[in-house]
């Protein structure tokens, strides 16, 4: 299957900024939704950002919304998630995913949407 490899994780205080990366395996990289998600400890899967295959549409968490930017480089097949004014509640483990597209303009949100997975970086903000 697509392997997708995550770096980028790591503890920073609150307030402070990551950058998340996702490199993937696959020739048809671009004909790929891809997206970002997130597990905090005793919580559920939650959906933080999209992003169409050619990167002209974006999709976003309310929760993350203003300080969270998803963007992709389709020559370097990878996708990022700049990650700034983190907060303690932003603590978790880090998800990307991938989709493979009917539509060019589709931005997925829900996790059973997606069909690759990565195994995970830890994000930990302390205060």
């Amino acid at each position: 299957q697509v392997q997708l490899v995550e770096s980028g994780g790591g503890l920073v205080q609150a307030g402070g900024s990551l950058r998340l990366s996702c490199a993937a395996s696959a020739r048809t990289f671009s004909s790929h939704a891809m997206g970002w998600f997130r597990q905090a400890p005793g919580k559920e899967r939650e959906f933080v950002a999209s992003i169409s295959r050619s990167g002209s549409h974006t999709a976003y968490a309310a929760s993350v919304k203003g300080r969270f930017t998803i963007s992709r480089d389709n020559a370097k097949n990878t996708v990022y998630l700049q990650v700034n004014s983190l907060k303690p509640e932003d603590t978790a483990v880090y998800y990307c995913a991938a989709d493979l597209t009917i539509r060019p303009f589709e931005t997925p949100s829900s996790w059973y949407e997606y069909d690759y997975w990565g195994q995970g970086t830890q994000v930990t903000v302390s205060s």
